[in-house]
């Protein structure tokens, strides 16, 4: 998906920025590996690794254990005929199946002796100790354990296949991931493996490169050589990097899609990127490339396509902000559009403003827009002017940075209309109070009527809608539709007396996702009588949910569970 992904983008941004344009059992030999010492330290996992998998509790003395790995080493080799190497390996890299073997005999007696008479009596699954010899857990080996088979010498390509690895450097602690992610690679035929590995050298891929790429992608020694892998080291090359930095870049723990790699090379070619300013971006940031093989990236460009960026546009974001993490950049970019967006930004401008600043708003994380509404203490219209004046204003309105509120703008329509509204409802003109609650009114005079008829016809008196507006004005500075939808939830949703209104108006300035998540948390608890079902609404939805989970949540014992499916449930509606 991945691949085919990479290739739409390719063929997309060129189309709208390009106008115009062997032998069985015998160890494998390598010219420039010395075998003279591969069968002791060469096979033999470091001490940290061995201390990895080791048992945590010591039960048994350095010299039992060193007769124990003798006997066991020469079992493998001279009873189970396991070449010398294999044999010296799994005996000194198996702590856990030894102990579990030295438990089971006689220690006042010879232990060399005892470990094989006990071994020639009682045959073991070998493929225990091997899987273990490299790296793998019990937990992480019993599903690979053969069904049929107890003995190494039955599938004698596994054990050809890891001296084959093993003598080409890779350590023995690390062969086991490779075997559990790609088992295919141990079932190839004898020599198969050994030429998969040469054919990649005979084109110019150093042991070092090799060994460290085989960690991080396994699939380049399986079948054909994947000249993919080799176009791109030959295209870096190119740029002027050295084997060594790509081998440092490369994670062990990653897999690499090397096609889209290439494709992202390319690419990068195509937007008319020179060498010398691919070789910097990427030298700089190497995550460009190989985090996630490039995936982000492409996803960054199609992004900024999407709003009609020309490839010098998108020159500049990477070459202005070189260090960037991908990911978070279009993470930024997202919410930058649905900050605009929310602020009923037009589409032509939101498309102008992403391809002038991303450079600028890909770096930092936007407030939400309804924070920067009240913060600035501006509507959204005013807020779109700022905006399209001067886009780089928003670089003050980033998370952690304190946001100082506008001067008001005189309006003296919206003022009056306001003015008159209060009045009908009996409020005495130019007194404080009035001044301080037309200044705290967002909206005209009209959708303000509308708003406070909605919540009368709710079932509330006039004289009791009037004290609520006084004690809290911004109860109308949400929409009919909002305010509607939070009283029908109450009323009818949890079966609240519409008179709690009267006695907590905030209610309906708080979030809807809130007030779902309290109210039918507080009535699944009233169900199960572990909640005062007269509990007032303030004490429901008014305290911080660390206090409500602390009084309320937990008093029933699944409680937790379903306040958290709950908070998930309503989130994600």
């Amino acid at each position: 998906m991945q691949r085919a992904r990479g290739s739409t983008v390719l063929k997309w941004i060129s189309g709208r920025f390009l106008e115009n344009q062997s032998q069985v059992r015998k160890l494998p030999i390598f010219p420039h590996v010395v075998f003279s010492s591969y069968q002791t330290s060469r096979l033999y996992r470091t001490k940290k690794c061995l201390a990895e998998d080791s048992p945590s509790e010591v039960k048994f003395t350095p010299t039992v254990i060193r007769k124990a790995e003798a006997a066991f080493s020469d079992y493998l080799h001279s009873t189970r005929s396991l070449q010398f190497a294999a044999a010296e390996s799994i005996s000194k890299n198996s702590p856990r199946f030894l102990s579990k073997l030295l438990e089971k005999i006689d220690l006042n007696d010879n232990v060399e002796r005892s470990v094989a008479r006990f071994l020639r009596y009682h045959p073991i699954n070998e493929f225990e100790p091997f899987f273990e010899s490299i790296g793998l857990k019990p937990s992480e080996y019993a599903p690979l354990l053969p069904q049929d088979l107890m003995f190494l010498s039955d599938c004698d390509w596994v054990l050809t296949n890891y001296l084959v690895l093993c003598n080409y450097g890779i350590g023995t602690c690390k062969i086991g991931r490779i075997y559990k992610n790609r088992k295919e690679i141990f079932e190839q035929e004898h020599g198969v493996l050994l030429r998969n590995i040469q054919a990649y050298e005979n084109l110019g891929v150093s042991q070092r490169l090799m060994v460290k790429a085989i960690l991080c992608s396994p699939c380049l020694v399986i079948g054909h050589t994947n000249k993919t892998f080799v176009e791109v080291l030959e295209r870096l090359g190119v740029l002027g990097f050295k084997k060594g930095w790509i081998e440092g870049q490369l994670c062990e723990s990653g897999g690499y899609r090397w096609s889209q790699i290439l494709e992202l090379l390319c690419l990068f070619s195509q937007m008319g990127f020179t060498n010398e300013q691919l070789y910097g971006l990427i030298k700089r940031n190497p995550r460009i490339l190989f985090e996630d093989s490039g995936a982000r990236t492409f996803s960054l460009i199609g992004f900024l396509v999407k709003f009609g960026s020309t490839r010098n546009n998108i020159q500049n974001v990477f070459l202005e902000s070189p260090k960037m993490n991908v990911g978070k950049f279009l993470s930024n970019l997202k919410q930058c559009f649905i900050f605009l967006t929310d602020i009923d930004m037009e589409a032509e401008e939101i498309d102008r403003i992403i391809r002038s600043e991303a450079p600028l708003l890909g770096l930092a994380t936007l407030k939400k827009a309804n924070s920067m509404l009240v913060n600035l203490n501006v509507g959204k219209k005013r807020l779109c002017d700022i905006i399209k004046k001067n886009p780089k204003e928003m670089r003050n309105w980033v998370l952690g940075v304190k946001v100082t509120p506008l001067p008001g703008v005189p309006d003296e329509i919206s003022m009056l209309e306001r003015r008159k509204f209060l009045l009908r409802l009996g409020m005495v003109n130019g007194s404080k109070n009035v001044e301080k609650m037309v200044k705290s009114f967002r909206g005209r005079g009209q959708e303000l009527q509308e708003r406070f008829d909605c919540i009368v016809k709710s079932g509330l008196d006039v004289k009791d809608v009037r004290e609520m507006v006084r004690v809290s004005p911004q109860i109308l500075n949400q929409t009919k539709e909002v305010i509607e939808m939070k009283i029908d939830f109450l009323v009818h949703e949890i079966k609240h007396p519409i008179l709690s209104l009267k006695r907590f108006p905030s209610y309906l300035s708080f979030k809807i996702e809130r007030i779902k998540v309290r109210l039918m948390m507080f009535k699944w608890l009233s169900d199960r009588r572990v909640a005062h079902p007269n509990l007032a609404l303030s004490t429901i939805i008014a305290c911080s949910d660390g206090a409500f989970e602390k009084l309320y949540v937990m008093r029933h014992p699944e409680g937790l569970k379903v306040w958290h499916n709950l908070r998930n449930t309503v989130i994600t509606e």
